[in-house]
């Protein structure tokens, strides 16, 4: 069955131990933690101190992705701080850089995933298939929530998945940009594992129903 995973960026950050209960409670499967820098895309959001409080908070498992440049020097801080996967941008290193940020992961006994932005060629990660536990596809541009979908990601995401029946079939397949229940049957149509919802979870004031809304779509 698919994995919902909500992502706090649309939670209120003032209640922020009770959002991510109320979405526990709710049958959320995963926690999606958006990290940006300002730099790789056009926003700010939040960082190591957070997870940290966060890690405290909660034993959900938390999926932290970071839309920041040269994440080969942060992510061993993000496994220290209680990440159970960090997953950061082809786009955003060298070659060399992403290779060593996925072993540093790895070798911290965290999972490890790469994910590309909507223009980016899904044959962009085969290099690095078989390393991964998650390859995660961007369906709008990132930076900012409340997006709408981009259709033309689909055939994309059906050939990564694909590539991952090939190569690398126990590692997972998610999307994040524009989940809802009206997107949700098409991603699942495509091969995808995880699907990560933000304002359509956290936008709802039932939580359960909403999560429900997507997973049952």
């Amino acid at each position: 069955m698919v994995k919902i995973a909500p992502s706090i960026l649309s939670a209120d950050f003032a209640n922020l131990a009770a959002e991510v209960e109320d979405v526990r409670l709710g049958g959320a499967d995963w926690l999606h933690f958006d990290v940006m820098d300002g730099i790789f895309v056009p926003n700010i959001s939040i960082g190591i101190p957070v997870l940290k409080s966060l890690r405290k908070a909660t034993e959900m498992f938390l999926d932290v992705h970071l839309m920041i440049t040269k994440p080969h020097r942060y992510v061993e801080a993000f496994c220290e701080a209680g990440a159970d996967l960090v997953v950061f941008h082809l786009e955003a290193d060298e070659p060399q850089d992403l290779m060593e940020a996925i072993q540093k992961v790895k070798s911290l006994g965290k999972k490890v995933g790469l994910t590309i932005k909507p223009r980016t060629p899904a044959s962009t990660l085969l290099p690095y298939l078989k390393m991964l536990d998650l390859v995660l596809v961007m369906t709008v541009e990132p930076g900012f929530g409340g997006q709408s979908f981009m259709y033309e990601q689909l055939p994309k995401i059906a050939e990564l998945r694909g590539y991952l029946d090939q190569y690398n079939p126990e590692c997972l397949l998610e999307v994040d940009g524009g989940v809802d229940k009206k997107t949700a049957p098409l991603l699942k149509e495509a091969g995808v594992d995880v699907l990560v919802a933000g304002s359509a979870v956290f936008g709802e004031k039932d939580r359960r129903a909403a999560i429900e809304a997507i997973r049952n779509s």
